[in-house]
């Protein structure tokens, strides 16, 4: 055999209009090591792999060259065509798999079965309307400022907490500062 890959990938060629397709692929073996970003060596290989109906290999090959070459449409039209074959292939008989969640359930089942939930050691009265009500102080940290909450706040007249938040915002986001310390003032002239 030649070394040329031009010749080889003629060999190639012939082989596979001949249907020599295994011959086809020992031919390009080790090829693709010093050229992996052959247009002809993924072509040939995809044509060589689809004649033995190893579909996803020549989509894999396919896939290369739509990948090295975009605009040519040779690629394009034969990934389409194996993608065709591939849907339209029989499925090999599978045996039935373990249905895994089936089983965690079945032990959760019976991990569940035995269990008896804790007494509760508090009533079961909601708690007061007054005790919900009630405001956390101006002073607490916010864990999550936002303009949203900010605004929130200016609706239910708690403008020491707007601030706050306006002003957290300031250090978390600089780039909106005056934006911020404009809201800042207009909360101000509300207290």
């Amino acid at each position: 055999m030649t070394s040329d890959p031009h010749l080889i990938f003629a060999e190639v060629s012939l082989d596979i209009k001949l249907g020599a397709f295994e011959p086809a692929l020992d031919k390009l073996s080790g090829m693709e090591r010093w050229l992996p970003e052959s247009y002809i060596f993924h072509l040939l290989s995809a044509r060589a792999t689809l004649g033995l109906r190893r579909y996803e290999e020549a989509v894999v090959h396919l896939g290369h060259c739509c990948r090295i070459a975009p605009a040519n449409q040779v690629a394009w039209r034969e990934l389409i065509e194996v993608k065709t074959l591939q849907s339209q292939a029989p499925k090999p008989e599978r045996k039935p798999a373990i249905d895994e969640v089936a089983v965690e359930f079945e032990q959760l089942s019976k991990a569940l079965a035995g269990f008896t939930p804790p007494r509760a050691t508090e009533c079961f009265d909601p708690t007061p309307l007054v005790e919900q009500k009630q405001p956390f102080p101006d002073d607490a940290s916010i864990a999550v400022p936002t303009e949203t909450l900010a605004n929130l706040f200016i609706d239910q007249k708690a403008y020491k907490k707007a601030i706050r938040v306006y002003t957290s915002l300031i250090q978390l986001n600089p780039s909106k500062a005056d934006h911020y310390r404009n809201c800042i003032d207009q909360v101000l002239e509300k207290l």
